[in-house]
C-alpha cells in the first residue's frame, strides 16, 4: 500500500518532453549518447544526428540472422543490442554488438536458451544486467508465462550470478506480454517499461538476488517498448512511439533519492 501511495504522488506530474525525431526504424526501441539517436527495429539500426535530425549511418541486417533486436544501449565504446528468435521456441537470446560510429557489426555473444527472452542489456558495477522476458501466448514457452519474467546479473564472461522476480504489482500491468525495456538510471534503481502501457516502473534491486520492489510508477509519452537513458542529461528519458515512429526524449519527474 505505502509503494502505491508514494506512486500516486511522485505521478502526478507529467513528463516533459525535451526531444522529438521522426524515425522509420523506432519500431523496437532507442539508444542515445552525447551526439546521436540510434532507432532500433528488429533487424535495422539508423543513426541519427541530435542536432541537426540527419541520418548519418544505416545497418541492415538479414532477417534470418537478426531475427528480433529488441532494444540497444550505448556502453563504453559499443553500441550493445539485446536479441532473441522471438516469437520462435524454445527461446534463444544473444548480444549483438556495433561500432556506434558507423554500425558496424563486430561480433554476437550467444546466450543459448536462458531465464526467457533477451530484451535488454545494461552494465553497472562491474557486471552485465540482463532483462528476459517471458509471455502468456505468441513467442512463451509451456510451462513459463509473463510471471516468469527475471532480471539477471551476469559477469563478463556472460554467466549468470543472481536473479530477481518482478513484483506482483508490476507483473499484472505487464500481463500478458512482458517488460520490454530497461535501464538504470543515476539513482541506482531499475527501470523497467511493459510491451504497450504508457507506464514507467521504478524499481529497487535488492543485493544477493531476490524480488524487486516497486517504489513508483510513473507516466510518460510513449506506449512501452524499449528505453535509454540520455547520459549526457541527468534525469532524461528516451524511447519510441510505434503508431508515429518517433523517437521521443522527455525529462522525468524527481524522486527520492535511496
Amino acid at each position: 500500500m505505502l509503494s502505491l501511495i508514494l506512486a500516486a504522488l511522485l505521478a502526478v506530474s507529467p513528463a516533459e518532453i525535451t526531444t522529438r525525431l521522426s524515425a522509420p526504424e523506432a519500431d523496437q526501441g532507442v539508444a542515445v549518447d552525447a551526439r546521436s539517436i540510434y532507432a532500433i527495429d528488429n533487424a535495422e539500426i539508423a543513426k541519427y544526428d541530435r542536432t541537426t535530425g540527419a541520418k548519418t549511418a544505416h545497418f541492415k541486417g538479414d532477417p534470418a540472422r537478426f531475427k528480433h533486436m529488441n532494444s540497444c544501449a550505448v556502453i563504453g565504446r559499443e553500441l550493445v543490442c539485446a536479441a532473441s528468435n522471438f516469437p520462435a521456441t524454445p527461446m534463444l537470446s544473444q548480444v549483438e554488438v556495433f561500432d556506434p560510429a558507423d554500425l558496424t557489426h563486430l561480433r554476437t555473444i550467444p546466450l543459448g536458451h536462458q531465464f526467457g527472452s533477451l530484451t535488454w542489456v545494461d552494465r553497472r558495477q562491474g557486471s552485465w544486467w540482463a532483462g528476459f522476458a517471458n509471455y502468456d501466448g505468441r513467442g512463451g514457452e509451456p510451462g513459463r508465462d509473463h510471471r516468469a519474467t527475471t532480471l539477471v546479473r551476469f559477469d563478463d564472461q556472460w554467466r549468470p550470478h543472481e536473479t530477481w522476480s518482478f513484483p506482483p504489482q508490476v507483473l499484472e500491468r505487464l500481463a500478458p506480454m512482458s517488460a520490454s525495456g530497461g535501464a538504470f538510471g543515476a539513482d541506482g534503481r531499475l527501470y523497467v517499461t511493459g510491451h504497450d502501457r504508457p507506464e514507467l516502473y521504478v524499481l529497487d534491486v535488492p543485493k544477493g538476488g531476490g524480488a524487486l520492489t516497486l517504489v513508483a510508477t510513473l507516466p510518460i509519452p510513449v506506449n512501452g517498448q524499449a528505453i535509454a537513458f540520455d547520459r549526457s542529461a541527468p534525469g532524461v528519458l528516451f524511447g519510441v512511439n510505434r503508431a508515429t515512429r518517433e523517437v521521443l526524449g522527455f525529462r522525468l519527474p524527481p524522486l527520492e533519492q535511496p
